[in-house]
C-alpha cells in the first residue's frame, strides 16, 4: 500500500496569494482526515505565529492521521515544531550544488554534518523525522547516495527525494528511488513539482520504482506550478496500475471543493478527475456512446470519486443528448418538437452562445407549448434592493415556489451578493441549494450595457444545474439567472427516469473483466 503525505496545508498554502487561518487550516485537516491520508503536513511551524497556532490546533484535533510539520535542519525550527505538539517532523536541507554554493554558502562536507546533526537533534525529541535533500534531482548522484547513507545512519525514518524545480523525468526519478534504495532500507518518498506537467508522472515512478510514500496537495495546488495533484494520482494509481492507498476515492471532489473555497483557488474546468468538464459532454457522437455505454467515453464511472456526468447542449449536439437533457428536467417532447428544439439550439451554438440547463428548458418549454409554458416551479414575484456609501447593502426577495409566496431579506457585500444571500435564504427551508458559480459579462462597453449573467447551482446529492438572465441591471440580471438554474434543478430532481436499458448490465460486465 502507497502512504499519502498531504502537504496541502503547508507546500499547497505556499501558492501565491493563498494565506489560511487556523481554523480554516482545521477544516482542511479534518476533511483530509476524512478522506484517507496516512501524514497531514500541516504547516512551517517557524514562519509566524498564526502559523504555529494552526499547526497546534490539527495537531491537537485528535485526527487519525500522523500531524508533520516541517522545519530547517535548525534547532529553533525544530523545537518549534515539536512545541506544537506534531508527531513527526519534516527536516530539510538543499544538497544540489547551486543552492549549496548560491544559497547557503556551505560545502557538501559541511552539509552532511549538518543534516545528520538535525536528524539526530529530532529523534531525541521522541518525533517521527523525514528527511528531505532539497532539490535532490539536481544533486551530483554519488553525493546524493552519501546524503542518503548520512541521514539513515543519524536515525530517519523516512528519506524524500524532492524534484523542487520539477525538472526531473519519470526516467531520472528511477534512478534516484533506485539509489537511495541501494544505500538505505528506510522508506523512501517522493515530493514532485509540476513545472513541465511531470509531477504526477514522475510521483508514479517513483512508487513503481519502490518508493512507498508520496508527497501530494489537494487540486495540484502549490508554489509555481504546483505540486503532484493528490487525486489524479490516487486514482492512477488505483484504476492504471493497481496500486492500494488509504484514500477514499469517493470523497475526493468534496474535499476539492472545500480546498478551492477555503483557498480561493479555482479548479480549472478541465483538470482530471475533479474539474467541472471532467464528465461533461456536448458532442452528439459522445452523448449517445455514453446514452448506450458510459464506458464508450468515460474512462470509469464518476461515482467512484464522488462526481456525476452531465450533459451539455450545443451546437456540437445531438438528437439523443438533448433528449436524454429534456428527459432529467421531466420534459418528453414529440420527435417534431426535439427536431426543432435541437435546431434551436445548434443556432444559439452557432452564433457563439452557450446553452445553460435554464435555456434548454425555456426553448423545450415554449416550443412544446400547452401546459409546459406555465410548468415554472420558481417564479420571481417581488426584488428590492437598498444599497449606499454608508450602509450595508440589503434585498428583499418575493418568490412563488410551487405556487406558494416565499419572502426573504438578507445583507450581503454588495446588492447582487445580498440578493443572492436572500434566495437561498428562501430555500434554506424548502431545498438545499448552494450557488456554485457566478459569471457576469457585458454585451458592450457602453454604460448602458446588458448585463449577461451565468449561474450554477448545487444540491447535496451533487445534482447541479446552470441559467442564465440578461438585463441592463445587473441585480435583476443576476436574480433571473439563478431562478432560472433553480427552475432547471428542480425540474431535474422531479424526474425520477431510470438508467438506460443495458447500461447497468454493461458496467457490471466492465467491472467483472477489470477494465
Amino acid at each position: 500500500m502507497i502512504r499519502v503525505l498531504d502537504t496541502t496545508l503547508r507546500d499547497g498554502e505556499q501558492t501565491p496569494g493563498v494565506s489560511l487561518t487556523p481554523d480554516e487550516k482545521l477544516q482542511i485537516a479534518k476533511a483530509l482526515d476524512r478522506l484517507g491520508v496516512d501524514v497531514i503536513e500541516a504547516g512551517f511551524p517557524i514562519t509566524s505565529k498564526g502559523e504555529q497556532e494552526g499547526v497546534r490546533l490539527v495537531a491537537k484535533a485528535g485526527l487519525r492521521a500522523e500531524v508533520c510539520g516541517l522545519a530547517r535542519a535548525e534547532k529553533l525550527d525544530i523545537d518549534t515544531a515539536a512545541s506544537c505538539g506534531v508527531s513527526s517532523v519534516h527536516v530539510f536541507l538543499a544538497s544540489s550544488d547551486i543552492h549549496l554554493e548560491h544559497k547557503l554558502h556551505m560545502s557538501r562536507e559541511e552539509m552532511l554534518k549538518k543534516c545528520a546533526e538535525a536528524v539526530r537533534y529530532a529523534k531525541s525529541l521522541g518525533m517521527k523525522v523525514e528527511f528531505s535533500a532539497e532539490d535532490a534531482t539536481r544533486t551530483d548522484l554519488e553525493f546524493f547516495k552519501q546524503v542518503v547513507r548520512a541521514v539513515s545512519d543519524a536515525g530517519i525514518d523516512r528519506f524524500d527525494i524532492p524534484d523542487t524545480v520539477g525538472t526531473a523525468t519519470p526516467e531520472k526519478i528511477t534512478t534516484y528511488v533506485n539509489a537511495a534504495r541501494s544505500v538505505s532500507q528506510v522508506m523512501i518518498s517522493m515530493h514532485c513539482h509540476n513545472d513541465y506537467g511531470l509531477a504526477v508522472a514522475n510521483s508514479i515512478a517513483g512508487v513503481l520504482a519502490g518508493a512507498g510514500q508520496a508527497h501530494l496537495t489537494i487540486n495540484g495546488i502549490g508554489e509555481r506550478a504546483g505540486n503532484t495533484s493528490l487525486e489524479e494520482f490516487v486514482v492512477a494509481c488505483h484504476n492504471l496500475y493497481g496500486l492500494t492507498t488509504g484514500i477514499n476515492p469517493q470523497l475526493l471532489f468534496e474535499t476539492s471543493r472545500i480546498v478551492s473555497r477555503l483557498t480561493g483557488v479555482v479548479v480549472q474546468p478541465n483538470k482530471a478527475i475533479v474539474g467541472e468538464n471532467a464528465f461533461g459532454h456536448e458532442s452528439g457522437i459522445h452523448t449517445h456512446g455514453i446514452l448506450s455505454n458510459p464506458f464508450t467515453y468515460e474512462p470509469f464511472d464518476p461515482s467512484d470519486v464522488g462526481r456525476t456526468r452531465w450533459l451539455q447542449a450545443g451546437k456540437h449536439a445531438g438528437r439523443h443528448g438533448v433528449a436524454a437533457q429534456l428527459r432529467g428536467m421531466g420534459l418528453r417532447p414529440k420527435e417534431e418538437h426535439l427536431r426543432l428544439i435541437v435546431d434551436k439550439v445548434k443556432e444559439l451554438g452557432d452564433l457563439g452562445h452557450t446553452i445553460t440547463d435554464g435555456d434548454l428548458y425555456q426553448i423545450a418549454t415554449s416550443i412544446m407549448g400547452g401546459g409546459y409554458a406555465e410548468s415554472r416551479l420558481v417564479e420571481l414575484e417581488g426584488l428590492e434592493v437598498v444599497t449606499g456609501i454608508k450602509r450595508l447593502p440589503t434585498a428583499t426577495v418575493k418568490l412563488l415556489v410551487r405556487g406558494h409566496l416565499h419572502e426573504a431579506t438578507d445583507v450581503g457585500t454588495g446588492p447582487v451578493d445580498a440578493a443572492l444571500n436572500a434566495i437561498e435564504k428562501i430555500f434554506s427551508n424548502l431545498e438545499t441549494i448552494r450557488l456554485t458559480d457566478y459569471k457576469l459579462e457585458a454585451l458592450s462597453g457602453s454604460s448602458d450595457a446588458v448585463a449577461d449573467v451565468t449561474v450554477k447551482v448545487e444540491d447535496d446529492s451533487g445534482n447541479y444545474a446552470s441559467g442564465r438572465g440578461m438585463k441592463k441591471d445587473i441585480v435583476v440580471a443576476s436574480v433571473e439567472a439563478i431562478v432560472a438554474s433553480i427552475n432547471a434543478l428542480l425540474a431535474k430532481k422531479a424526474d425520477s427516469t431510470p438508467v438506460p436499458a443495458g447500461v447497468a448490465q454493461d458496467r457490471e460486465l466492465q467491472s467483472s473483466s477489470g477494465v
